[in-house]
């Protein structure tokens, strides 16, 4: 998968030291949180960035710039100098991720963060006013960019509720095994089961077996439901490149009757394993709003390479994603087993 052709948050981000108003830490790492790989970052610092990145793709191209890689949900505290951000889009999860970065930046330092003015500017920026007092700003690259002045005054209490905005919580849910998973908010489909995803495990049949894989598995739904409907399956692996949402996936999952292994993968990268079925709700964005439906022919290549002769396929999909080439390309057979809701559900086998 390419990065876009061009990133403004990050552009923006990047901006205040290109203008000369902010200044690259003499001494000391800087920590970038939900760092994203580009030109300008690697022409413009001159100093050691330590980066976090749950997602799978973009991680991979920050560590084949040479970035070093850090565990978000472990740093230390009051450590760097300069902290860097770009928040998501989800209220919560952005929150918490501004309270990270107050707590892990060291005394005098500066906390610098860009959101784009469609994905929620000006609240993240009255966050940061919450956290920290009065902030600077500027807006460019059709971005808001603010950062903390060197006597901030961060709110302890505030910063401490809301690094645990974004807490794993029990969500209740008759739609799965048990009555309830285990989520938090920024995965997708966070406190609920997604149409799509129910309506696929509803129409899988009991006969899946042997080694079964999930890709793009989240919070783990889709394997909850075959092991529950499907009693022949060996083993199950599951693919996802949101480590939050693996790791809770992991947990849902533990205790299952079955082995499950659970791989932080790109799927797009292709899946070096065998497998005698499938099941996939393939994601169509990523890290961006607009449509991707070439993630979703990705998913279906892997899928026709990765399963043994006879294989099954197990798609669902929104009707409007043109993924009918894809699985003509991959699979000598394939079946709309129902449309409904603005949704389809394939069966594809390979000879």
């Amino acid at each position: 998968m390419s990065p876009p052709h061009r990133d403004n948050a990050l552009a923006a981000l990047l901006q205040p030291f290109s203008d000369g108003v902010l200044h690259w830490p003499q001494a000391g790492k800087a920590l970038f949180l939900r760092a994203r790989d580009g030109i300008g970052m690697r022409a413009a610092s001159g100093c050691d960035v330590a980066c976090t990145q749950p997602f799978r793709p973009e991680a991979l191209r920050l560590a084949r710039s040479g970035c070093d890689l850090i565990e978000e949900e472990a740093l230390p505290e009051a450590a760097f100098p300069l902290v860097l951000a770009l928040p998501p889009r989800q209220r919560d999860e952005a929150r918490a991720l501004l309270a990270k970065a107050c707590a892990a930046v060291a005394p005098m330092g500066c906390i610098v963060v860009a959101v784009a003015n469609d994905e929620g500017a000006k609240s993240r920026e009255a966050d940061l006013k919450q956290l920290a007092g009065s902030v600077a700003a500027l807006g460019k690259h059709h971005c808001r960019t603010f950062w903390t002045r060197p006597n901030a005054m961060f709110d302890k209490a505030l910063v401490a509720q809301w690094r645990q905005l974004d807490a794993p919580r029990r969500i209740a849910s008759d739609d799965v095994p048990g009555g309830g998973f285990l989520s938090r908010p920024g995965v997708f489909a966070w406190d609920r089961v997604d149409a799509a995803s129910r309506m696929l495990s509803a129409a899988l049949p009991d006969d899946l077996h042997g080694r079964v894989a999930d890709f793009g598995a989240g919070w783990g739904y889709l394997s909850m439901q075959a092991l529950a409907r499907c009693p022949r399956i060996a083993s199950l692996d599951l693919y996802e490149a949101d480590a939050r949402a693996l790791a809770l996936a992991r947990q849902n999952l533990a205790g299952a009757r079955v082995p499950v292994a659970c791989h932080w993968h790109d799927v797009e990268q292709g899946v070096p394993d065998r497998f005698d079925a499938i099941v996939c709700n393939p994601p169509f964005h990523a890290l961006g709003r607009g449509e991707r439906p070439d993630i979703g022919r990705a998913f279906i290549a892997a899928a026709a390479v990765t399963l043994t002769p006879g294989g099954r396929f197990w798609l669902v999909a929104n009707r409007h994603l043109p993924y009918e080439d894809a699985l003509g390309a991959g699979f000598t057979r394939t079946r709309i087993v129902v449309q409904d809701g603005g949704f389809k559900i394939v069966e594809a086998v390979k000879a």
